[in-house]
């Protein structure tokens, strides 16, 4: 594989083009449940005692409907199945095992759960590339972090500004500064680090539930950004000449940060959210987001995110991958 691949847009691609995905891979659970390897650095997820029987078969009636509401909505939605064995609960958040770039880069991660680790398939981004066309040119492989306990979970600990070419990641247990740094390296990215916490001090286990950038939109809980960083990642989302929306703790915690803007196949943005964060963020932001997006997509979830501590944003991985 060449090692200096082109990284910045072509000619004639626009800011939104660069950091919207115009497809999205998505795994359809076959074991979906509460992963008790994940419950101590997630306070997202929820346990549903007497509940567990029929979990799967509920998270797959959400997840069907979040697909036919975003292929309806006219984004280009590729569904992968998840093997039975062996279990992974929480196969249906594929974006934290892998990212596929606009350079034909796929990236695997580093996983801080040994359940999770065994949801990497390489043979899925294969079938991916030959059904859809797309190009793979080169496979960077960071998972021999996680034999020094150094953990990067793909796009839920990475916050991506393509268009800028900044990588948002705050630090916690699932996200280390040392394989952020070797991607950044990789991929001609610079790193923006910070510390966020909960109300209880509690690192915030991944960044895109805190923090969300689109084409003309980014959306933060900044109160949970500790003072001595929150001016300058506020300064940054500010410098890129988008709309700032402030989220607070509690729409934080009805998972209004863990939003994705989409380009659907007649080129118009497709914000995607939960139910749970489209009433979250109340009728006046919902109308400022609408303004910078031309739909809104809200699907109801909530067994996955209760069970799973995880919305709508960490159900998608993001097609980059050129055609």
């Amino acid at each position: 594989m060449p090692a200096d691949l082109p990284l910045r847009a072509t000619a004639g691609q626009s800011t939104a083009d660069a950091q919207t995905a115009d497809a999205v891979l998505m795994v359809r659970p076959a074991s979906f449940g509460w992963n008790p390897q994940t419950q101590a650095s997630n306070r997202f997820q929820r346990a549903e005692p007497g509940r567990a029987s029929d979990a799967n078969e509920r998270a797959c009636a959400e997840f069907d409907a979040l697909v036919l509401q975003l292929r309806g909505a006219g984004v280009d939605v590729t569904v992968a199945a998840d093997t039975a064995t062996p279990v992974c609960p929480d196969a249906i958040f594929p974006n934290n095992w892998v990212s596929l770039h606009a350079d034909g880069t796929v990236v695997l991660y580093p996983m801080l759960a040994r359940n999770r680790r065994l949801e990497r398939r390489l043979e899925l981004i294969a079938s991916l590339a030959a059904e859809r066309r797309r190009t793979v040119v080169r496979l960077l492989d960071l998972t021999q972090h996680e034999s020094h306990d150094r953990f990067l979970e793909g796009t839920g600990s990475i916050v991506f500004d393509h268009a800028r070419r900044i990588a948002y990641a705050c630090l916690s247990p699932r996200t280390h500064p040392e394989p952020l740094a070797e991607l950044c390296d990789e991929l001609g990215y610079q790193p923006c680090t910070f510390m966020a916490t909960d109300a209880a001090g509690v690192p915030i286990y991944h960044t895109n539930v805190m923090l969300a950038v689109g084409s003309r939109c980014c959306v933060v809980a900044a109160s949970a950004i500790v003072p001595r960083d929150r001016e300058r990642v506020l300064s940054s989302l500010a410098a890129a000449d988008r709309h700032v929306e402030i989220i607070d703790a509690t729409q934080m915690a009805g998972f209004a940060g863990n939003v994705l803007e989409l380009r659907a196949a007649d080129a118009g943005s497709v914000l995607a959210m939960s139910a749970t964060a489209h009433a979250s963020f109340g009728p006046a932001a919902i109308e400022r987001l609408a303004s910078t997006v031309n739909r809104i997509v809200a699907a109801p979830i909530p067994t996955i995110e209760t069970l799973g501590g995880g919305s709508v944003r960490c159900m998608l991985a993001e097609v980059f991958l050129p055609h």
